[in-house]
Order: C-alpha cells, then sequence, then structure tokens
C-alpha cells in the first residue's frame, strides 16, 4: 500500500447487501475490497483505482467519505 500523506483521503465501505445471485465478477470486487461479511465496515486510500471498483458494485456498497 502506499505511504500515508496528510492530504490522502480514508474512504470507507460497507456491505450493505449480499453479492449472492450476482456474477462472479461482482462478488470478486466485493471480495477483493476487504469485504466478506454484511455491515462490516472497511477503510481504503482514496485511488482511481478504488473509485473504478466502487463503480462497479455500487448497488452493494455504502460509501463515507
Amino acid at each position: 500500500m502506499a505511504r500515508k500523506k496528510k492530504t490522502d483521503k480514508i474512504i470507507k465501505v460497507t456491505l450493505v447487501k449480499s453479492p449472492i445471485g450476482y456474477t462472479k465478477r461482482q462478488k470478486s470486487t466485493v471480495r477483493a475490497l476487504g469485504l466478506s461479511r454484511m455491515n462490516q465496515t472497511v477503510e481504503h486510500l482514496d485511488s482511481a483505482v478504488l473509485r473504478g471498483m466502487l463503480a462497479k458494485v455500487s448497488h452493494l456498497v455504502r460509501v463515507e467519505e
């Protein structure tokens, strides 16, 4: 992971809907975000890659800046 700077933003991501019944690709994206259980929250540094992943599973997660 990159070095943390004062200007880096932290993004909190919470799994609010189960990925059961969705494509394998979406399930893999949820796992890659570090989410495995409902209502689990993880923190990530804001980046373009993270924003792209969140866009693909936006219907399954809640994002807080």
